[in-house]
């Protein structure tokens, strides 16, 4: 991403609200999906028209998109590892704790781990953290559903 850092937001028709995105350098620093984006937000970002292709049902992977992970790395590494899960691919808490080196399933202390990472995550959509069934989501609940419902994720 070559664009000028700063907020960027688009209306989304599937969503009945807008995905806005911060921007600085070549990351995405966040994503969130306010019913009205600040009046200096533009509206012109390829990552914008990417997004705008997934909601318009076109298999569209973001797991190469820059995203900037602030925060404690074991939380960094929950999202990391969520990055690789497939469009329309839909797995656990404890998969997700499975998946990511380090962690133990079986411990409540790492799986209260993964939870808080999922609900913490800067940037859904593109760490997909609406692929976890059974997880949080830093979505607003109708954004969740309707991104689980585009990838046919149960």
């Amino acid at each position: 991403m070559d664009e000028p850092a700063g907020i960027y937001a688009r209306e989304i028709d599937y969503l009945d609200r807008n995905v806005q995105l911060g921007v600085a350098g070549d990351r995405v620093i966040a994503v969130s999906f306010p019913e009205t984006p600040p009046a200096d937000a533009g509206d012109d970002h390829p990552l914008l028209d990417r997004i705008e292709a997934y909601f318009e049902g076109e298999t569209v992977s973001f797991e190469s998109t820059p995203v900037a992970l602030t925060m404690a790395s074991d939380h960094r590494e929950v999202l990391e590892t969520l990055r690789s899960i497939p469009y329309g691919e839909g797995i656990t808490v404890e998969q997700l704790a499975r998946m990511t080196p380090g962690l133990d399933p079986d411990s409540e202390e790492d799986v209260r781990l993964v939870r808080t990472a999922l609900a913490e995550n800067p940037a859904p959509l593109l760490i997909p953290d609406h692929r976890v069934r059974d997880g949080p989501s830093a979505e607003p609940p109708a954004v969740e559903q309707k991104l689980r419902s585009i990838e046919g994720v149960a």
